[in-house]
């Protein structure tokens, strides 16, 4: 199938899954309170950003995603890329991070308020951690995966020092693996920063749960799209730099 032919089929799928839940409300299948009319979410966004509430919370959200998202990433990437290399240091927090991987990033919500009080700060630890993990075991698959040749090449060229070796060697050959690990980070973030803003954060999440409990659907929906539409433009941009950086690889 061509790639315009995906694009319509795409669409085509889009606009019948919309005009069928329309029909289904309209038609008193399902109650209007459950969900909301898709014709009236353009209203509702039109609504928000007039009264400013849409960029408030947008704005407040994405410096939490912002902050968690570097922080988390730089640092999953650093102990993930020196644990893979620095057998010592592997075998010293090897069990640490088995006990820690499997608790997820909203157990630590709890610490987060003692630690940081309901402040901005608390969000974006949170949702570092959930990024960090990721970004840990991309980086440390990617770095384990280097064939041990490639140093044994470089060394043949001079490049023998390790900080030669890892920046002309082990991190070009990992990239791809690592760059895929900060992708995958990028989605975890806005997964978790909604959650992250429950507790009383200004933010996406707290004007979700506010519209939760007054039960408008519609002001719901319209930032689950909000979340949606952020991230597959960060996604986009992302894949962009993505190809740049890797465009040695052969296509």
């Amino acid at each position: 199938m061509s790639r315009r032919r995906r694009l319509f089929a795409s669409a085509a799928g889009l606009i019948g899954f919309l005009l069928l839940w329309e029909a289904t409300l309209r038609s008193g299948f399902l109650p209007g309170t459950l969900v909301p009319l898709p014709s009236s979410i353009p209203g509702v966004l039109a609504a928000e950003i007039r009264d400013g509430i849409w960029q408030t919370m947008v704005l407040s959200s994405f410096r939490h995603y912002a902050i968690g998202l570097a922080l988390g990433s730089s640092l999953g990437i650093v102990v993930g890329v020196a644990a893979a290399l620095l057998p010592s240091f592997n075998a010293l927090h090897a069990w640490l991070a088995r006990l820690l991987r499997p608790i997820p990033p909203l157990a630590w919500i709890p610490f987060a308020i003692i630690w940081f009080g309901i402040t901005p700060t608390a969000a974006a630890f949170i949702i570092s951690i959930g990024v960090f993990w990721i970004n840990y075991f991309a980086s440390y698959s990617a770095v384990e995966a280097i064939d041990p040749g490639f140093n044994e090449v470089a060394a043949a060229f001079g490049q023998s020092r390790v900080d030669r070796q890892l920046l002309k060697v082990t991190l070009p050959a990992a990239a791809p693996g690592i760059l895929g690990g900060l992708r995958a980070g990028l989605g975890q973030g806005w997964m978790t920063v909604v959650a992250a803003e429950l507790f009383g954060i200004t933010g996406i999440g707290q004007r979700m749960m506010e519209a939760s409990s007054l039960l408008a659907t519609d002001i719901v929906v319209v930032y689950m799209l909000t979340i949606a539409g952020l991230y597959a433009a960060i996604d986009a941009t992302f894949m962009m730099v993505q190809r740049y950086l890797l465009r040695w690889q052969p296509s």
